[in-house]
């Protein structure tokens, strides 16, 4: 007599406040995305299909930041349902853009914004997933990038400690030939403290890095700044810079903060 399968683990995809970028990612896999359907369950995921299946969850991914209440709500008994919990992103691992919300008045947005603010419910700030749940493992990127994924999720069924990239972008310039645009053009790039991820795809445009992938291992953003600010560019542009995508992780917040009375951070 056979021995009955072995159960296909079971995955979910959660969407908290975010613009589903992430989640997008997972479908443009296409041809790898079947492949990898064909190993696991895929029991809840809103973007790909209404059909969904209720918990316990082998792997829960999670896009979005904290910027409800109904969000703390929903995060928690994903948590629970959850063996594994990945966030994916920016919005997850770092509070996204919407984290400028940070440094200032959230009720004055909305009013500017909205034509019923008092319909809006939200919070003063938005936050990572991790300020509030236990994460077992974090994704990077505004978006993440579809191969990083590909790369994380193969290791994590073949039951290896997933391991992503932890260098800096200026070390992907120099393998891949770019030429540097702080000193050519003299662009405050955050290429030397933001983690790998993206390929250096700024850069290749001849752009400035912004640090969609947040900072790196031993990075050092208060060095750069200072850095910056010697070949002229204001502090104010400059905390504005690191506030930007991943504004809220404490590397980049802190540089921030400390870089005049006009950076003070409320919280």
């Amino acid at each position: 007599m056979s021995a009955a399968p072995a159960s296909r683990p079971r995955v979910a995809v959660f969407k908290l406040a975010s613009c589903d970028g992430c989640q997008v990612v997972f479908l443009n896999l296409e041809e790898r995305l079947l492949a990898l359907a064909g190993r696991v369950e895929i029991a809840h995921f809103l973007e790909a299909s209404s059909q969904v299946q209720p918990g316990p969850y082998d792997v829960s991914f999670v896009e979005g930041s904290v910027t409800s209440a109904r969000d703390v709500e929903r995060l928690l008994a994903i948590r629970r349902s959850s063996r594994v919990l990945v966030t994916i992103g920016a919005c997850a691992t770092a509070g996204g853009i919407q984290a400028l919300r940070n440094w200032a008045d959230v009720e004055e947005m909305a009013r500017a914004v909205y034509p019923r603010p008092e319909w809006i419910e939200a919070l003063s700030t938005s936050t990572p997933i991790a300020e509030h749940v236990k994460v077992d493992f974090e994704i990077s990127g505004c978006p993440i990038d579809g191969a990083e994924l590909v790369q994380f999720v193969t290791q994590l069924l073949a039951g290896a400690t997933p391991r992503l990239a932890e260098h800096d972008v200026c070390l992907d310039c120099k393998r891949l030939g770019r030429v540097c645009v702080v000193v050519t053009r003299g662009l405050p790039c955050l290429g030397p403290v933001t983690r790998s991820g993206c390929g250096a795809l700024c850069p290749s445009m001849r752009r400035d890095c912004y640090g969609c992938f947040g900072p790196c291992a031993g990075a050092e953003p208060r060095a750069l700044a200072h850095r910056y600010r010697t070949m002229g560019i204001p502090p104010d542009e400059l905390a504005r810079r690191f506030r930007g995508i991943t504004g809220a992780l404490g590397p980049f917040r802190e540089t921030a903060d400390g870089l005049g009375p006009d950076a003070h951070h409320p919280r």
